[in-house]
């Protein structure tokens, strides 16, 4: 099977912040960026919550008032935090592309194909796309309304509001070979309150024996890593597409580097069609 993309990641908010310190992690981001290359488009959370604990260090206190407007307030601050620290790291000899994405650059025909050339461009350009959702412009009351329209006339709404969500779609688009997700789990566990249970592999003869085995790990999922996530079962429902796209897919996290994800050196869930 021919991929245009060799790998699409995504990795959380919550996995590149240090919840002890309150301050970025920047082990995660210097461990990320380091294996970052032409053929991989990357897919980051982050912004906001790193834009509020950098406003918090320069004012002393969080910014008050209506939750939507200061979510944009957070997001606008943290993405130029965010993009510098991944330039620092990646090589120096690939160029760094941020691109902030919404969800109509995937329900618009146009857009959509837009976004794919921009996207397919880079890796003959020599330059690594840094993918986030446009949170400083978007609006959420807004958002919600659009995408009800556009119910009302179809059924296969892209929302995008979760990067989970992003990735996959991304990872759709391209048609790459390995999608990567970094949360602030192991993986995936049949027992969510215990990681001695992580699930090492999810796996079917075909594509539609592996959908299968999904459907039957997501009624194992509970709970989410911080509010307003939708937890494991919302990343399995996104990964379906791309599986059946052909895609391999790993759910892991950040303090293993990619190499040892993609290569078996660390714990993690692989999700695949068995050969």
């Amino acid at each position: 099977m021919k991929f245009d993309i060799e790998l699409v990641g995504k990795v959380g908010s919550m996995a590149l912040v240090n919840k002890k310190w309150g301050d970025i992690d920047y082990n995660a981001i210097s461990r990320i960026s380091r294996e970052l290359r032409p053929g991989y488009i990357w897919v980051t959370s982050g912004a906001t919550e790193i834009g509020r604990i950098d406003h918090i260090r320069r004012n002393g206190k969080e910014i008050a008032g209506n939750y939507s407007e200061v979510k944009m307030d957070y997001a606008a601050q943290g993405q130029t935090i965010l993009m510098n620290n991944y330039r620092q790291y990646i090589d120096p000899k690939f160029g760094v592309r941020q691109i902030l994405v919404e969800h109509r650059h995937f329900n618009d025909p146009a857009k959509k194909e837009n976004l794919k050339s921009l996207l397919l461009r880079c890796p003959m350009q020599n330059a690594i796309p840094i993918v986030n959702y446009n949170d400083p412009l978007s609006s959420e009351e807004i958002d919600k309304l659009e995408l009800q329209e556009l119910a009302k006339a179809r059924k296969d709404i892209v929302h995008c509001m979760d990067n989970d969500e992003t990735a996959s779609q991304i990872a759709c688009l391209v048609k790459c070979k390995t999608l990567l997700i970094y949360t602030s789990t192991l993986g995936i566990y049949a027992d969510p309150d215990d990681e001695s249970t992580l699930i090492e592999k999810i796996t079917g003869k075909d594509t539609y024996e592996l959908i299968e085995a999904v459907a039957q790990t997501q009624n194992l999922c509970k709970g989410a890593s911080r509010v307003g996530a939708n937890g494991a079962n919302a990343k399995l429902e996104f990964i379906k597409q791309p599986l059946q796209n052909g895609t391999q897919v790993y759910i892991a996290n950040p303090k293993f580097s990619i190499t040892e994800v993609l290569s078996g050196q660390a714990p993690c869930t692989k999700i695949f069609v068995s050969k």
